[in-house]
């Protein structure tokens, strides 16, 4: 079922005109036994209507019992890792809109109707929740610097204008969520979600929503260093998938220009004297040149196979109606 959504009213935050969309919220949850029953309930009181799903994954307190407690329906995922549940999620449940937001207690569930007013309104695929520290102290200093390098790393490569591309809140269309293709294990999902829809060129925007400190004794899964780096290597593994000849193209400039800085010499022996006295420094030049020209080709070739991939992503994406187009048949 599609939805026409009325002006954005503070009073009445999530007004629908002639019907009602299946909204889901989706709430990946591994040891949030302190804070998960106060996030369902938040939701269950913002949008009522909203069926909630709590994705319990291999979960050593009691975060599944409270969940169930609190009217969530909750399921679980063995397979250790956000990506792993993630692809549960999108894979197991259907809607017209989905809501994934972390099951910490640290975003702002009040802010979900306007994220859902905007997608809707601008027929967008993907909303983001960039997060606003209230407080001053919700963000680890390197959680803030590794969150801002990130974003401006795939800002470069990829294009696009996200200012929080690890944020875990954001709401998507049924179109975005049936054409993705997840393959991330861990908390590198958020950059993959982020670069499928600048590499299709989705609608997408963001909303800065409020971010809080974690409730005391609850502590955070993510791990600075080794997810980092588990994100610096989705990102280098995406450059190569979507883009692959911008990455072979550099790599091939580098080492043409290495070729010269070690031939230079040898041609310029050769001209003086007619005789080649450094070989190996010849051989050396020749190897680097050739591959200069096997990652170039390499490039041009697996630029082609991307290429392919791309258009059969984008099919499958267009084989969903968008937000605008339900309404428009709901209209007719």
């Amino acid at each position: 079922m599609y939805v026409r959504v009325g002006q954005f009213d503070a009073a009445n935050p999530f007004q629908l005109d002639d019907a009602t969309p299946s909204i889901a919220v989706l709430l990946p949850c591994y040891n949030e036994g302190l804070v998960i029953g106060t996030v369902v309930e938040r939701f269950r009181e913002i949008l009522p209507e909203a069926r909630i799903y709590v994705y319990d994954n291999n979960s050593s307190d009691n975060s599944a019992n409270v969940a169930r407690a609190s009217g969530a329906i909750v399921r679980s995922e063995t397979r250790q890792g956000k990506g792993f549940v993630v692809r549960r999620m999108f894979a197991d449940i259907d809607a017209d809109i989905y809501i994934m937001c972390d099951a910490d207690e640290t975003y702002d569930a009040q802010a979900a109707p306007k994220l859902i007013q905007r997608l809707v309104d601008d027929g967008l695929d993907m909303m983001v929740g960039t997060r606003t520290d209230v407080s001053g102290t919700a963000y680890r200093p390197a959680h803030r610097f590794g969150n801002w390098m990130l974003t401006a790393l795939v800002r470069t490569m990829f294009g696009g204008g996200f200012s929080d591309m690890l944020s875990g809140y954001r709401v998507f269309s049924r179109r975005f969520v049936k054409s993705f293709p997840p393959m991330s294990q861990g908390f590198e999902i958020e950059t993959e979600l982020t670069i499928h829809a600048l590499q299709l060129g989705m609608p997408t925007s963001e909303e800065p929503t409020r971010f809080k400190d974690r409730v005391e004794g609850s502590e955070s899964k993510l791990q600075t260093i080794s997810d980092g780096f588990r994100i610096l290597r989705t990102i280098g593994m995406l450059l190569k998938q979507e883009r692959p000849f911008a990455l072979f193209s550099s790599i091939a400039l580098a080492l043409f220009c290495l070729s010269l800085l070690f031939g230079y010499p040898v041609i310029l022996e050769y001209m003086h004297s007619g005789t080649v006295p450094r070989l190996p420094m010849a051989v050396l030049a020749t190897g680097t040149m050739i591959l200069a020209f096997l990652n170039l080709f390499c490039g041009l070739i697996l630029d082609t196979v991307t290429r392919g991939r791309k258009e059969a992503k984008l099919l499958r994406y267009l084989q969903v109606p968008s937000v605008h187009a339900g309404a428009e048949r709901l209209d007719s």
